[in-house]
């Protein structure tokens, strides 16, 4: 679901306007969204951001076929290569920055230096797949990069938050909640649940935040 033609959900949000942004910040906080390949990355940075986001994205060909696996998302027909860049608001001081990352195998390069300087990281999950979303959990355990767990509504079979947690490994105090990425307020509580674990581990530097 990195694009809006993809075989997830594709209405519109209708659950609020984009609201002004401060001319500058004190302050920019720096969040990266991860997941598999066609998990939802794009449509949340988008739905969330109060610019228009940056997307890197570019037409999937038929000789992309033959790296990518598109088996799962067959509606889908562009892909991030790079990563996408979104803002929001917390308050008069601070900005959070939102870098989306690239899900194929072939790009997970870029992610490493996606990491460098992230405050905390949310790792978007199609439950269709679950088993895309591991290398995501590793790279960030690796880097030692606080995250939380999102799961983006296909539509597919239902899983229990037990279920899942089970099948991805997740130790008890990563948070773990369903969302809609192409929902604003749907997103928007993903960031703020990650802004709360963040608070609650006592990252450095972490603001008293409220979005």
């Amino acid at each position: 679901m990195d694009s809006v033609t993809s075989d997830a959900p594709t209405s519109s949000p209708t659950d609020g306007a984009r609201t002004p942004l401060e001319a500058s910040a004190d302050n920019g906080l720096k969040i990266v969204v991860v997941g598999g390949f066609g998990v939802g990355k794009t449509t949340l940075v988008r739905s969330v951001s109060e610019i228009r986001p940056l997307n890197t994205e570019e037409t999937m060909t038929q000789a992309g076929e033959a790296v990518d696996d598109i088996s799962e998302v067959r509606g889908k027909s562009a892909t991030t290569v790079a990563f996408d860049f979104g803002r929001i608001t917390l308050d008069a001081r601070n900005v959070l920055y939102l870098f989306g990352a690239p899900g194929q195998e072939r790009f997970w390069f870029l992610w490493d230096r996606l990491f460098s300087g992230t405050l905390g990281a949310v790792v978007l999950v199609d439950t269709r797949r679950i088993d895309d979303s591991w290398y995501a959990i590793d790279r960030l355990e690796h880097h030692g990069t606080p995250f939380i767990v999102a799961c983006n509504d296909f539509g597919g079979p239902t899983h229990t938050p037990a279920q899942i947690r089970e099948a991805l490994d997740l130790d008890p105090h990563v948070p773990l909640l369903d969302c809609d990425a192409r929902s604003r307020e749907s997103s928007k509580r993903v960031l703020i649940t990650l802004v709360e674990h963040l608070k609650s581990l006592s990252i450095p530097r972490s603001p008293e935040l409220a979005l």
